[in-house]
Order: structure tokens, then C-alpha cells, then sequence
């Protein structure tokens, strides 16, 4: 009793996360400082291309969102992907990577552009020849794994770094673990339009989504609406399962990182946050948002963006 009364008589600061359907970002535990640094190195290495004019940064841009300035990324050739580049940062929250979520891990997710055609054109047998010829490089790996450079290692090495780039310490998730002033009232009030809208349907947990499937146009006919062709790219999941009923079935994107986006949704179709939000309410929720409630919407999602070493802001 004593102890309660002691306790009752300071006041400390309390997490509203475990009430909320988001939850504050954390950093992985127990990653090697040298594997990080190491593929951060590779993560910028165009050795791992074809014809070393593409790395991994060249569509992941760690600098502004991790993500792409161009609604379609440029790999070797000049030749342009199918859909919009995804943020990398957060991606380790994720239920499965690219859109279709095609690749379960990180590690699975790494080959998918050195091999792809379109981005890197390349295989791990070339890069690990051209790496291996690097002696410093060689040493490096020497250091960290008793066969040195080998496709499996680079692979770690690369979704190791991946899994550092977590974007902490954002406004929102100091709200949520007990700081009112974190938030203005309008924030907070977008906050509360964005639960009651529906859009926490399917924007929440850690990474505010990245966790579950969606149809894009639930409420509505969005291919046809749009205006172009719909493309392989535009089938979604139906790529990977080859089931009729996953047509058009996408992993929901993270919204920790959308307000410094520039274009939004896989086909890059819309390049304002604003007018994300609108047509996300209409074809997702079936509904309409004034502009009043959109803005005060963006602004929460601005409090979203967290701080991480790489990315400036």
C-alpha cells in the first residue's frame, strides 16, 4: 500500500498504443553493425547490374522515401518497370514484398531485381565474379562469413540492411506512447476522421498496412474508370496464385512514408496525397470526403514519417 501511495504521487506519461489499431514503430533487434554497414554498400553497389548502371538506391532513393521521383523506374536499357517503385524503407513490418507479394521474405525479395530483365538484367554467378575481383570487398566478406563472397551471403547481407531501415520516432508514435503535444489538434482530429472514414480498415498495425490484401476498387469499377488498358501488372496477386478470384489483389501499401511520396498506388496513376485519400475513399469505402476532412486526413499522415539516418527531410 505504501508503494501505490508512493507511486500515486508522481505522474507519468501514458502509451495510448495498446487502445489504438496502430502501433508504434520498433527497431529489429540484434542486427550485426558490420552486416548493416556492408549491405548498405552493396544496396548502392551497380555492380550488381548487367551492365553496372543500376543499383538497388537507383529505384529505392534512401535520400527522399526510399522509393522512386519517377512513376516508373528506369532499370538497364532505359527500360521502364511495371509498376511504381514501393518504399524499402518499413519493409521488414511487411506480410510479403512487391505488390503482389510475390516474396515471402526479404532474402526471396533481394534476386527478384537482380534478375528481372527490365531492372538489373543480371545473374548472381556475374555478380559474384565481379564482386570477388573487388580484394578489399573480398576481405570484407572474409571477415563476416568463412566462404567470403557467395550469392547466399551478398543476399543476407542486403536484407539485413533492409531490415535496419526503420523510420522511428515519429510524431504519431510519440502520441501514441503518452505525448499529447505530439500531435496538433487538427492531426489528431485527422486521426480520428481516418478511423471513422473506414480507411484503418486496412491501414493499421506497425506499419499502418503492408499486412493484409485489398482489391483495388472494391466499391467500384476502378480499371474502368481509369482510362488505360489494364495491363499483366494491373492482375495483382492473380500473377502468383493463377487464381481467378485474386485478380486485382494487391498488398495493402504502408502509409508510414506516403506523405513524401510522389505518386501513389502500383500504377502510379495519382501524384497528390490529397487526391489519394479521395479516390482511396471512393473505390476502397464508397465514399465521399470533403476537402476540409482530406486535408486534415493529409496532415495526420504527415505525422506518420519517422527519422532514420539515410532519409532527409
Amino acid at each position: 500500500m505504501r508503494l501505490l501511495f508512493l507511486l500515486s504521487l508522481f505522474t507519468f506519461p501514458v502509451s495510448v498504443s495498446a487502445q489504438e489499431p496502430i502501433m508504434p514503430l520498433t527497431a529489429v533487434p540484434g542486427l550485426s553493425a558490420e552486416k548493416v554497414e556492408l549491405g548498405r554498400q552493396l544496396f548502392k553497389d551497380k555492380r550488381l547490374s548487367r551492365d553496372n548502371s543500376v543499383s538497388c538506391e537507383t529505384c529505392h532513393d534512401l535520400k527522399t522515401n526510399g522509393s522512386d521521383s519517377l512513376p516508373r523506374s528506369v532499370g538497364i536499357d532505359d527500360k521502364r518497370g511495371a509498376t511504381r517503385s514501393p518504399t524499402v524503407y518499413n519493409t521488414t513490418y511487411n506480410i510479403a514484398q512487391f505488390w503482389d507479394g510475390r516474396s515471402r521474405t526479404l532474402e526471396n525479395q533481394v534476386s527478384g531485381p537482380v534478375h528481372d530483365p527490365v531492372e538489373m538484367g543480371s545473374h548472381w554467378g556475374q555478380v559474384v565474379n565481379k564482386l570477388s575481383q573487388d580484394k578489399t570487398l573480398q576481405k570484407r566478406f572474409e571477415n563476416l562469413y568463412p566462404d567470403g563472397i557467395t550469392a547466399a551471403n551478398i543476399v543476407d547481407l542486403i536484407a539485413t540492411f533492409e531490415r535496419s531501415l526503420v523510420t522511428l520516432n515519429s510524431s504519431f508514435d510519440q502520441w501514441l506512447q503518452g505525448d499529447e503535444s505530439a500531435l496538433t489538434e487538427d492531426e489528431k482530429e485527422g486521426y480520428s476522421l481516418f478511423k471513422a472514414y473506414g480507411c484503418i480498415s486496412c491501414h493499421q498495425g506497425k506499419n499502418v498496412g503492408g499486412n493484409m490484401y485489398a482489391y483495388m476498387g472494391t466499391m467500384g469499377d476502378y480499371f474502368a474508370d481509369r482510362g488505360q488498358p489494364v495491363t499483366k501488372a494491373d492482375f495483382g496477386r492473380y500473377n502468383v496464385t493463377g487464381n481467378e478470384v485474386d485478380k486485382h489483389l494487391f498488398k495493402v501499401p504502408s502509409l508510414r512514408l506516403a506523405a513524401l511520396q510522389k505518386y501513389f498506388f502500383h500504377d502510379a496513376s495519382v501524384s497528390s496525397l490529397e487526391d489519394a485519400i479521395q479516390m482511396m475513399a471512393h473505390y476502397q469505402l464508397g465514399r465521399q470526403i470533403n476537402r476540409s476532412d482530406v486535408s486534415k486526413i493529409s496532415k495526420f499522415l504527415h505525422t506518420l514519417v519517422g527519422q532514420h539516418p539515410e532519409l532527409s527531410q
